[in-house]
């Protein structure tokens, strides 16, 4: 009895583990229209998001202003944000462009540095986000997706998680000014 309890702890923990997996982001490497970052990510874009809790109730809407531009391989991205509530915030990114699609990227509230990698119209960001909750700050892991639609639309889902748990996820689309 105590082995087949054993056997299903163990079966459960692994399909819990399994359902986690994300994409490999090699596996959009032939969609198009191929995600240049730097192309899309220069001059102004803007963009409409929200967060929602682990329950998929809406608790934030925002907007962002980004103002973009490369010099070379380094890249900045000066976000602009009005929250629903009338607050702003500014996230400045600092990117730098490597071989292989591969990136990195820091902002002020992002512990350490992001790592990101692009193919085809795919780019995946991980990185750990200081984020600000109800007077304490809280080091939450995000997994950044990012979808170009075509050559004004790239779609963004982003999955938050503490300690291994989902606590929410962030929906934004942008569209680049012509």
């Amino acid at each position: 009895m105590r082995n087949t309890k054993r056997m299903l702890m163990v079966a459960a923990a692994a399909l819990a583990v399994g359902g986690c997996a994300a994409p490999d982001v090699g596996e959009y490497a032939a969609e198009r229209p191929v995600l240049d970052l730097q192309r899309y990510f220069n001059g102004r874009v803007d963009a409409w998001g929200m967060f929602t809790d682990r329950s998929g109730k809406v608790v934030k809407r925002f907007t962002v202003k980004l103002d973009c531009s490369w010099q070379g391989d380094e890249g900045t991205l000066d976000e602009d944000f009005t929250y629903s509530d009338g607050t702003k915030q500014r996230r400045v990114w600092k990117l730098r462009k490597l071989a292989d699609g591969r990136f990195t990227g820091r902002a002020a509230d992002v512990v350490g540095q992001a790592e990101g990698q692009a193919r085809g119209n795919a780019l995946r960001w991980r990185y750990t986000l200081a984020l600000p909750v109800d007077g304490r700050v809280w080091n939450v892991q995000m997994d950044d997706w990012m979808y170009q639609m075509d050559e004004r639309v790239l779609l963004n889902r982003t999955a938050m998680s503490k300690f291994g748990v989902r606590v929410g996820e962030v929906t934004l689309s942008f569209t680049k000014a012509t």
